[in-house]
């Protein structure tokens, strides 16, 4: 099953158990998938959709001074397991020619083409931060 048809799923199951914040989580989320320009999305479309809504709500939760949200912590809950900064250091260490790039933020593109939707740019940034200095 793919993750928007995950999603409509989850949506019925939330109205069920009558869980509001996740309802409307899940509500704005099928409303972003459906203003894309395909209507069927693949899981990685799906995934970055749901990154660009983190992205606002942290944004608009840093601009009125609130450190979190239930809504935050909902979509950030539909986010597949996040590399940890170890493994990222591994795969650099074993996989990443530093030497071939003029600055180390130029293997970035590689980095993240491996981990996929499953590591975080600002992680990686810091990580190879680290084998710059």
């Amino acid at each position: 099953m793919s993750l928007q048809a995950r999603f409509k799923e989850e949506l019925k199951e939330s109205i069920k158990a009558k869980d509001t914040a996740r309802t409307g989580a899940i509500r704005v989320m099928i409303g972003e998938f459906q203003r894309m320009p395909t209507k069927e999305l693949t899981d990685e479309q799906v995934v970055a959709v749901i990154k660009k809504l983190i992205k606002s709500e942290k944004e608009l939760l840093a601009a009125s001074g609130q450190a979190a949200s239930e809504y935050l912590a909902i979509l950030e809950g539909y986010l597949p397991q996040q590399a940890s900064a170890e493994e990222i250091r591994a795969f650099i260490r074993y996989h990443i020619d530093l030497q071939s790039f003029k600055t180390p933020m130029q293997a970035m593109r590689p980095i993240l083409a491996h981990f996929g939707a499953s590591a975080d740019g600002n992680m990686v940034k810091s990580v190879l931060a680290e084998f710059a200095g």
